[in-house]
């Protein structure tokens, strides 16, 4: 018995009862990954809608619904018959959304049909949907410490192939390829080099050439998690006033870490985060990029706002993205039982110790190189 898929089964039949539902259908990328355990019906990367459906009826029923390109893939590749029942039909007859609504029709007779995208004759129930996926099962947990180490490694490894004097765009193709060779595909790829780094918050790579101090950020996807992170490199010793700047970051990314508990409100992490930013006399930071919140399947399913009613939950993914002009702190961890446990994190990078409340957090620091050798 597959008992990720049973208990995602479950939340799902909760939710459509709540929502006075006879089934659900799912088309998304990123929800056909978290029902199927990591399955992808993911053709065209560009769109978040999948090829082929997925259904399930509130009696607990799965379907597959594909037409006969796709199907022998689904089964063969991302699912088992054993789980979904398979409803195939022409590529010519996909266009008419008749297709797919009549056949959960003769599954569930005339009940009401939810969906997470907008389709004729379905009600849009997205945000119930992602609060079916928000708490984490064990099995998604050893996936993303798995998916959130191979990351961080990939990141400590980049540093010491890459040299100054090559441009973003070279350092972005190579921080691809080191994630591609364990299996995990770049959703977000983000460098800046130099005076860049202060300019952007979101720096897509350029041509233009590193000669001192490089970020590097990747939001990293296997399996349908994402794991994001960042990090600074800098070639001879770090500026006083980037240190200072990173150091006070860290301090908002420990107090977000220490407040991460369930129940809190994305509002109020909000809070927690401004008073940490003003507290270090950077008030205004918070104001010229959010700093992070839940996620998962997505990037982000919600960020801390001060309108946020959001709530944490246990065994709930999360990654803070804390930044001051000039510099920034990212990393994902996971909301357990024993507390905010980082993910990403690793050994070989430089980290920035933050004590609350008497306990200590820790947070990437700036790596420094010597002067005249590779990365």
């Amino acid at each position: 018995m597959n008992s990720e898929l049973e208990e995602k089964t479950d939340r799902l039949q909760q939710m459509l009862k709540a929502e006075n539902l006879g089934g659900v259908l799912l088309n998304t990328q990123h929800n056909f990954a978290w029902l199927t355990g990591g399955g992808s019906n993911g053709i065209d990367l560009t769109r978040e809608n999948g090829a082929g459906f997925l259904f399930v009826a509130r009696d607990g029923r799965r379907y597959v619904i594909a037409n006969s390109i796709e199907m022998p893939r689904l089964l063969a590749e991302e699912i088992s018959t054993g789980d979904f029942e398979p409803i195939e039909s022409t590529w010519q007859s996909e266009k008419d959304p008749n297709s797919i609504t009549g056949a959960v029709r003769r599954v569930i007779g005339n009940g009401d049909i939810g969906c997470d995208i907008g389709f004729p004759e379905t009600r849009w129930i997205e945000p119930s949907i992602a609060g079916c996926r928000f708490e984490l099962t064990p099995q998604e947990i050893e996936r993303y410490r798995l998916l959130g180490g191979d990351a961080g490694q990939a990141l400590a490894r980049i540093v010491h192939t890459i040299e100054p004097g090559q441009t973003e765009n070279e350092i972005a193709r190579a921080a691809r390829n080191e994630l591609a060779a364990t299996g995990i595909f770049p959703a977000v790829t983000l460098v800046a080099a130099d005076e860049r780094i202060a300019s952007y918050r979101h720096p897509i790579p350029t041509e233009n050439v590193w000669r001192n101090t490089l970020l590097i950020v990747v939001c990293a996807r296997r399996h349908g998690l994402i794991a994001s992170l960042s990090r600074i490199v800098c070639v001879g010793d770090v500026p006083s006033d980037l240190q200072r700047r990173t150091e006070a970051t860290a301090i908002v990314n420990a107090a977000l870490y220490a407040a991460t508990k369930p129940g809190v409100t994305g509002a109020d992490l909000y809070g927690v985060a401004a008073k940490a930013y003003a507290d270090q006399g950077f008030a205004d930071e918070i104001n010229k990029h959010h700093q992070g919140g839940a996620c998962g399947y997505r990037t982000r399913d919600w960020v801390a706002h001060p309108d946020s009613n959001d709530i944490v939950r246990p065994n709930q993914a999360f990654a803070w993205n804390p930044s001051i002009t000039g510099t920034k702190t990212e990393e994902t961890g996971i909301l357990t039982n024993e507390g905010f446990e980082i993910i990403t994190a690793t050994k070989s990078f430089p980290k920035i110790s933050t004590t609350i409340a008497g306990r200590e957090y820790f947070s990437p620091g700036i790596l420094s190189l010597s002067k005249g050798a590779s990365a």
